[in-house]
């Protein structure tokens, strides 16, 4: 199912953040790649998520019952800017941030 193969991305994905985190402590450049890894694990689940409740709630089912119709393409679209938004708010926000140890 494509809902699988996804999972499986966010995964990897996920493991590259977790590297970062733990193994590099976000050393330098590692804070990017740990931003920007975390944001699209994030935008994979939820991309999930607007295909779940396209193919679950009744009233978004009839906007789009294929899920090739405008209105879950607009959704799809919507999300990933706001992703995108957020990504760079992240790496930029992030990179003068120091590391707290608590």
């Amino acid at each position: 199912m494509p809902s699988h193969a996804i999972g499986i991305v966010s995964l990897i994905v996920l493991a590259l953040a977790i590297y970062a985190l733990y193994v590099k402590r976000l050393a330098g450049a590692i804070r990017n790649v740990y931003a920007i890894n975390a944001v699209i694990a994030l935008y994979l689940n939820c991309f999930v998520l607007i295909a779940q409740l396209f193919q679950k709630v009744p009233a978004l089912k009839a906007l789009a019952p294929t899920q090739t119709e405008t209105p879950f393409k607009v959704a799809q679209l919507i999300a990933l800017l706001v992703f995108v938004v957020l990504g760079i708010f992240a790496t930029r926000g992030f990179r003068n941030e120091q590391l707290r140890t608590a």
